[in-house]
């Protein structure tokens, strides 16, 4: 009986902290990374050197579990990863989650070596175990403290952070492999990597592939499509392996695949891989926790700290500064690229393999790590929001975004049903503007269904249901979100060829001599650019009008209050020449035309 109740409390205890789990998504919201550092406070508290007590010594388990969560991790990173993101990012991103991660531990492992007393190839280990940041961790965070990054600043972080894992699973996994066999020849090396590589590749694109044309042709049961795309990631990730090549690539390249083909249950699929990732590092950094002892902690703590100072410090900012170079990042960006190097736990994941294979010292790159992802953690995580807009990478969010429903249409994969709860004060009750790719399709008042035709005026409190391709979806949320002030333009940004966002489309087409359809004439400027872009507006956005092209030049409130004007090439050459007088003269009286008029 003894026996069966053991069993019986594990199970609760188990239960119990899958609840938790659950419902802390609710406070990651808020607090962001750092709350995952108290279920690994829960695992040391749990284990033999805390008041639990318990014994947890098993490192197959600890590895088996840490290789299913990094794996579902990238794979959820990929599925989310857009090609248009990658295409513009592509080369800083690849240089950093390469030579960045390689930089990184070799200017860390001078450090390691005086500070534990480590020989050359032991000190490049604790290097290449803490180089490679932690994507889950640095997207739950910049999500968590509500930061909207400069697009190209996001999308670099996004696709380095989902892109350096491979690379540093492959770097410690030859560093071990040199200290345990003594075989480490360059050319040995190379071949491992450009296997690694090109299998890890090939596996992922083409498991990919198969997995969407299973989705599309197969006729699963409803609600078996998410946990059969789950199971085929770990499918490629395990086959991807076993060939000796990186299963962690794989899952990745698998994900970017299936996130940007069009497939059945798409929004489901995505919404149970955030479920089943949070709980995978929940899982995680609890076994971590388990493995972690207190006392020896202590005993290493003043050389670890070293170390974390010198990676956030120094390792990673050079790393940055020297792999964006050739790239036309600004100081402030590469600045805030670096701070956001933080760790999670992949790092302590990756200490735990020395363990593994019994190495000399290997609680030591253990212990180190766990140290070096406290500290990222707390120091880097909590400042990100504080870095981000003390250097102007950033703005913060106004509100979390609307809640919204998606709903798959059966028979086809073009559109799907899209729903919101209608604000008082959102962009499309108080503007009555809506993308013209979407179409209002059903309303629901006071447990109504009705046509939005029957239930026009749509009033706040109306759930309204649109029609819209599944990629563009998340473009509508803008509309429903609650406005928030737009800042005047800067009048020192008013020049000859820019005007504030709130002129209407006739009065620009008056000044400069257009045709505008008449149905558009009232429509300001940022309207016509919230109507007919995918995604919300960004500086440096352009569309066509007539024979101009509107350019946003600044964006305030979400919306565009700066619109710069290209003119044809014939008519942006300068007019006859003006005293520098009436050249501003002239300026102020078309702006403030432009601004005045009714």
């Amino acid at each position: 009986m003894a026996s069966l109740d053991a069993v019986s409390i594990a199970i609760l205890l188990g239960a119990a902290l899958v609840m938790a789990g659950i419902l802390s998504s609710l406070l990651a919201l808020r607090f962001g990374a750092p709350l995952l550092l108290v279920f690994l406070g829960i695992g040391m508290f749990a284990g033999d050197a805390g008041p639990g007590g318990l014994r947890f010594d098993d490192l197959q388990t600890t590895y088996l579990v840490g290789s299913v969560a990094l794996a579902l991790i990238l794979f959820d990173g990929g599925l989310k990863t857009r090609f248009q993101t990658i295409q513009t990012v592509w080369g800083p991103a690849s240089i950093l989650a390469t030579v960045g991660v390689l930089l990184t531990a070799l200017i860390t492992a001078p450090v390691a070596r005086y500070a534990l007393d480590l020989n050359w190839t032991e000190s490049l280990l604790i290097g290449a175990v803490v180089a490679s940041t932690d994507a889950a961790a640095v997207f739950l965070l910049i999500h968590a403290q509500g930061l909207r990054l400069r697009p190209r600043v996001g999308a670099t972080l996004e696709v380095e952070s989902g892109t350096n894992d491979p690379f540093a699973v492959f770097l410690t996994l030859m560093l071990v492999e040199l200290i345990s066999v003594g075989d480490g020849s360059l050319s040995r090396v190379l071949m491992h990597l450009a296997w690694d590589a090109l299998f890890g590749a090939v596996f992922g694109i083409v498991g990919g592939l198969l997995v969407v044309m299973a989705l599309n042709r197969v006729a699963l049961p409803q609600g078996l499509h998410a946990p059969f795309v789950t199971t085929a990631a770990l499918v490629i990730f395990g086959a991807t392996q076993i060939a000796h090549a990186s299963g962690f690539l794989a899952v990745y390249l698998a994900g970017i695949v299936i996130g940007n083909r069009p497939t059945r249950a798409h929004n489901s699929v995505v919404t149970f891989l955030d479920a089943a990732t949070w709980l995978a590092q929940i899982v995680m950094f609890v076994l971590l926790g388990l493995l972690a002892s207190p006392q020896r902690l202590l005993s290493s703590a003043l050389p670890a700290v070293a170390v974390a100072m010198a990676l956030m410090l120094v390792a990673r900012p050079l790393a940055v500064f020297i792999c964006l170079a050739p790239f036309r990042f600004s100081w402030r960006e590469r600045l805030f690229i670096a701070w956001v190097g933080l760790r999670g736990a992949v790092g302590i994941f990756l200490a735990s393999i020395p363990m593994l294979v019994g190495l000399s010292h290997a609680y030591l790159y253990f212990d180190v790590a766990f140290v070096v992802v406290l500290i990222s953690l707390l120091l880097q995580g909590w400042t990100l929001g504080f870095a981000a807009r003390k250097l102007h990478v950033a703005l913060p969010r106004a509100d979390r975004g609307p809640r919204r429903v998606e709903l798959d249409l059966p028979g086809q994969l073009e559109q799907q049903l899209v729903g919101y709860a209608v604000r008082p004060k959102s962009l499309y009750l108080k503007r009555g503007l809506i993308p013209s790719w979407s179409k209002p399709t059903l309303v629901i008042r006071d447990e109504r269904i009705l046509m939005p035709d029957e239930a026009a005026p749509i009033v706040a409190g109306d759930y309204l249901y649109l029609l819209a391709p599944p990629e563009k979806a998340q473009a509508l949320d803008r509309f429903f979100t609650d406005m928030v002030p737009s800042a005047m333009p800067d009048p020192h940004l008013l020049g000859d060829f820019m005007v504030a966002g709130d002129v209407t489309l006739g009065d620009i087409a008056v000044a400069y001599g257009l045709s505008v359809d008449p149905s558009d004439a009232h429509l300001t400027a940022a309207d016509y650019f919230d109507i007919h872009l995918d995604h919300a507006p960004k500086q440096g956005a352009t569309l066509p009008l007539d024979s101009i092209v509107l350019v946003a030049r600044s964006i305030g409130g979400g919306r565009v209050n700066v619109v710069g004007l290209r003119l044809p090439e014939d008519e942006e050459a300068p007019p006859p020449p003006l005293s520098p007088f009436g050249r501003v003269k002239r300026t102020a009286a078309r702006a403030w035309s432009l601004l005045t008029e009714p």
